[in-house]
């Protein structure tokens, strides 16, 4: 009888060969690979998020105390320290960031149908920024002024259905946030949620505006406007104002020539007074304030993958290093996320890497494995019976 593919395969097969063979040919090596192939190296990198190895002679040692299963676990090559140090620092690290956005898209196509609310739009992106700190000592190339130490920035535009990254792109932690509004997919009738980091209406009118998006963002201030419209507001959830108003000078008219719609409204929570702009008219002013609240979803995946995911410490030294084990952490949650949705598993993500970072050897179903334990599924007799059955004599 022929073995069942192994979980770790079961989660890689998410990406289809064809797939990576397109990348591949995308980002060619300037020499031909002797001993680790492209995909074997994808798949070392994966290995490690997933079973949360600290180095690279961790990842080989794991591999290589089960020889007999690196061919079912998708490896064709030889796995050695070298071979992946010397992969890490000059292999081009586009590669797996053409690899994660390939993987984006199948995850955004899955979780589409998902609704958020039934009251909210479909399409929502939440927009925001994260630095990825580095030690100063260890990398020196990437020296970030304001802290005095060295790092990166991770930009994300997150789809908040399933709260999975529509898009990224890894910078120097000195790029501006707002200069990402030049980069990000714009999709009509999308809701594109910032923070004030984000405000430049000069790019909010020309890319988000002017190609069918709708915005909201946090208002820096002082900002000056000339009201036009005011509204009623249901002042018992915290709303102070809803106005439709325009830029008042004659050279910020320049820059965001039609009007806007202001709502101020009170974070009791924080205690602080927020205002938001935004280009949607037919929104109630609840909802533009439900909308920016879901912001904070993306703040959250931010805090989730650094602590479930190796972005803390690194493989390599270089910054070809760094960059590809970034990326092939963002492919492997996503290769995650969708065996979640196409298995229609019910357990959170955090459980799914839990239990497959010791099974990835495992021959047996993911949809078995991974399946939520219920009454019926238990034995006669718990963990509680059992220690009842023993007699412990005093000693």
């Amino acid at each position: 009888m022929q073995p069942h593919p192994t979980l770790f395969s079961q989660i890689t097969n998410n990406l289809y060969a064809a797939e990576f063979s397109r990348a591949c040919e995308q980002f060619p090596n300037p020499k031909p690979p002797r001993g680790l192939t492209e995909y074997d190296h994808f798949l070392a990198m994966c290995f490690g998020q997933l079973t949360y190895r600290e180095s690279l002679r961790d990842i080989v040692g794991c591999l290589n105390s089960r020889p007999q299963l690196l061919y079912h676990l998708g490896f064709r090559g030889r796995i050695t320290r070298t071979n992946l140090a010397y992969a890490n620092k000059h292999r081009d690290w586009r590669l797996f960031q053409n690899l994660a956005e390939t993987l984006m898209r199948r995850a955004s196509r899955l979780y589409s149908p998902d609704a958020i609310d039934p009251d909210l739009p479909n399409m929502v992106f939440a927009l925001d920024s994260s630095i990825i700190s580095l030690a100063l000592n260890l990398f020196p190339w990437g020296y970030y002024a304001r802290t005095k130490q060295a790092a990166l920035k991770l930009h994300m535009l997150l789809s908040l259905q399933g709260n999975l990254p529509a898009w990224a792109v890894l910078t120097d932690a000195h790029v501006a946030d707002l200069s990402m509004l030049d980069h990000i997919p714009i999709y009509p009738g999308a809701h594109y949620v910032m923070d004030r980091g984000y405000m430049d209406f000069v790019r909010l009118y020309r890319r988000v505006h002017q190609g069918g998006g709708y915005f909201v963002v946090r208002c820096k201030e002082p900002v000056s406007f000339q009201v036009l419209e005011r509204r009623t507001v249901n002042k018992s959830v915290g709303l102070k104002c809803d106005q439709t108003v325009r830029l008042k000078s004659n050279w910020s008219r320049k820059s965001f020539p039609e009007p806007m719609r202001k709502i101020r409204l009170f974070d009791p929570e924080h205690q602080v007074m927020l205002v938001l702009l935004t280009n949607n008219f037919s929104l109630s002013a609840e909802m533009v304030a439900i909308l920016y609240k879901r912001r904070w979803q993306v703040e959250l995946f931010f805090k989730w993958i650094k602590q479930h995911l190796r972005l803390r410490a690194f493989y390599g030294r270089s910054e070809n290093a760094v960059r590809c084990q970034i990326w092939c952490a963002i492919c492997a949650y996503l290769m995650v996320a969708i065996l979640k949705k196409e298995l229609g598993l019910t357990k959170t993500l955090n459980e799914i890497l839990q239990i497959s970072s010791v099974n990835l050897f495992e021959q047996v179903p993911a949809a078995e494995l991974l399946a939520t334990q219920t009454e019926e599924n238990l034995l006669p007799w718990d963990h509680l019976d059992l220690q009842k059955s023993f007699v412990f004599n005093n000693l």
